[in-house]
């Protein structure tokens, strides 16, 4: 077992009363395998990938459970402990890469960040990876984009930036935070295909988080239906799509005005 997460939940206590955005989530991953988180906006999808990559750091915030990666508890490990993890064994690729990337600093430089923390290369070698990690994930003509600016880019060529950037150091571990969200179906459909391909070459798990049931069918083997922060239902991307057991899954599955609600933005569930 690669990932196995134990009654994982996070309480906000900063405006009074305690918020529960995630509430005892349990999850089991494999080496490879390919996992979907779904729900609506604010059903703790995207509360629960951050605080597996340990990027919930505020004293409000209580993060409690266990999140055990190869054997370390990533919830009990300090700050400056989790740095050792965070880009070289489990990486993440968020939803808006332009929030994401430095606009002034140039692709390469940018992809090449994770090399510098954690590998002492020189600086040939770090641009050797960089665009191997660069070509792994679709860019066309890495040479080319290396050198330039996120505000040259396209949307999705931006998002293959992202990818990159997660790729550089092979982790072990991929979440991906709602990554096709903001794309237009066509390029969606080359990000899937990206990560699926990823998979199977590099053989990284994925914890595939989105609003969008479609997606995840297409790309996962198993799936976790979530709702105010708690799991409704999960099972094999087959059984919980064709045969769902809970109301709420059953709902978002077969009810048109439900699928167009969660074709909107989430940047918060």
């Amino acid at each position: 077992m690669m990932l196995s997460v134990r009654d994982l939940s996070v309480v906000f206590a900063d405006r009074g009363a305690p918020f529960t955005a995630v509430d005892r989530f349990n999850l089991d991953m494999d080496r490879g395998e390919v996992v979907g988180i779904v729900g609506e906006s604010g059903s703790g999808k995207s509360m629960t990938a951050h605080a597996l990559m340990g990027l919930i750091r505020r004293a409000q915030v209580t993060v409690s459970g266990s999140a055990v990666f190869e054997g370390a508890d990533l919830l009990a490990l300090s700050r400056e402990e989790m740095r050792q993890y965070q880009g070289r064994d489990l990486s993440i690729i968020f939803q808006e890469p332009m929030t994401s990337l430095n606009p002034t600093m140039r692709i390469g430089k940018q992809v090449e960040e994770s090399l510098r923390i954690h590998e002492k290369l020189s600086k040939e070698e770090r641009k050797v990876r960089a665009l191997d990690a660069m070509a792994l994930a679709g860019l066309p003509d890495p040479e080319s984009v290396y050198t330039q600016y996120p505000h040259q880019l396209s949307g999705g060529m931006r998002q293959r930036v992202m990818i990159a950037s997660a790729l550089v150091l092979r982790p072990r571990l991929l979440i991906a935070d709602e990554p096709t969200t903001a794309l237009d179906v066509t390029i969606q459909a080359q990000i899937l295909e990206t990560l699926r391909d990823i998979n199977r070459r590099e053989g990284a798990a994925i914890l595939f988080i989105s609003h969008d049931l479609g997606v995840v069918k297409a790309l996962c083997s198993r799936v976790v239906v979530m709702k105010t922060g708690k799991i409704v239902e999960s099972g094999p991307v087959e059984d919980v799509f064709y045969h769902p057991r809970e109301d709420y899954t059953k709902l978002l599955i077969s009810s048109r005005p439900a699928r167009k609600k969660l074709r909107g933005g989430d940047t918060n569930g």
